[in-house]
């Protein structure tokens, strides 16, 4: 009798104990609910006292033409970076986490993504199609509000290309309010042709893949190198890097590729600013930051690290 008073005495702490920890399991769970969090990659920045992300996790690059100024769209907000150095100015103080971002013009930028999540509004998780036209300080829904997720977006030959991938589809515009969705294909990044609307590059895991009717229908492109991001710079020339951090160039259109470089990180994202005589090839590598480079992709110099 003495010895089933003990083997009952032990097993209620360890039940109260069990119960304790299933408790703050259960309300660290519905917390991080609640701050938008996830186990692998959360939907913008969860709210609390966490130290200030910087530029980490780029989404996106672009250049400004009214001051030249670099911009970098990340998970956790908009920064305009520096010429030089360090010090990069996060825009609005705004943690919105802009998965697709371009430039279209001077102070005017397309977005897609998530609501910072500090801000007590009732948005949707997703903000479809948004513009700003004071260069990211503010931002007004254009379309498919809640409906939308694009992680890559491009304005081209009067069109808005952009891929949802909420649907995982390549979806085009020619007023940014109605959408064609033209075909379903899982891309991580995509670029179109400045001389070609029907002309379009998409990088996949299962290699690059090319559409000659506008994203309607794509083939694989032989021989081609494994390339995470893309991007168009004249009619012929193609930069593109990938997840071993290599930097490739095409001067055929996408036909066939010359390694030229290495950024020593997974490429998270690829711009060229060419209205200088000798264009700019900036990249955004894991853990390195945003690279630059003046001779088309060979050697690479730090434009920004935190």
């Amino acid at each position: 009798m003495a010895q089933r008073k003990a083997r009952t005495t032990t097993r209620r702490p360890l039940l109260l104990l069990a119960a304790v920890v299933a408790a703050i399991v259960s309300v660290g769970a519905v917390l991080f609910a609640v701050q938008g969090g996830s186990s692998s990659e959360p939907d913008g920045l969860a709210v609390g006292d966490f130290p200030e992300p910087g530029v980490v996790h780029v989404h996106g690059l672009g250049i400004d033409p009214a001051d030249g100024a670099l911009y970098a769209a990340t998970h956790s907000g908009l920064f305009r970076l520096p010429a030089s150095g360090r010090g990069a100015q996060r825009v609005a103080n705004r943690y919105q986490d802009t998965m697709g971002f371009t430039v279209t013009g001077p102070r005017t930028f397309l977005g897609s993504g998530h609501p910072d999540a500090r801000e007590d509004d009732l948005r949707p998780p997703l903000l479809g199609l948004i513009e700003s036209t004071d260069a990211g300080n503010r931002w007004q829904s254009l379309s498919l509000r809640g409906k939308a997720d694009f992680h890559a977006l491009h304005a081209a030959h009067g069109q808005v290309y952009g891929y949802n991938a909420t649907s995982g589809s390549l979806m085009v515009s020619a007023d940014r309010k109605r959408w064609e969705s033209r075909s379903r294909l899982p891309m991580r990044d995509f670029a179109v042709s400045p001389v070609d609307a029907e002309a379009l590059l998409a990088t996949t895991e299962q290699g690059l893949a090319r559409s000659g009717d506008g994203g309607r229908t794509w083939a694989g492109v032989p021989d081609a190198p494994a390339l995470s991001v893309v991007t168009w710079a004249t009619a012929a020339t193609i930069f593109g890097a990938g997840p071993d951090g290599s930097v490739y160039r095409s001067q055929d259109g996408g036909t066939s590729w010359v390694r030229r470089g290495a950024t020593g990180g997974d490429a998270e994202a690829i711009a060229v600013d060419s209205r200088a005589d000798v264009p700019t090839l900036y990249v955004a590598a894991s853990g390195r930051g945003v690279l630059a480079s003046t001779d088309g992709g060979t050697t690479f110099t730090t434009r920004y690290a935190e």
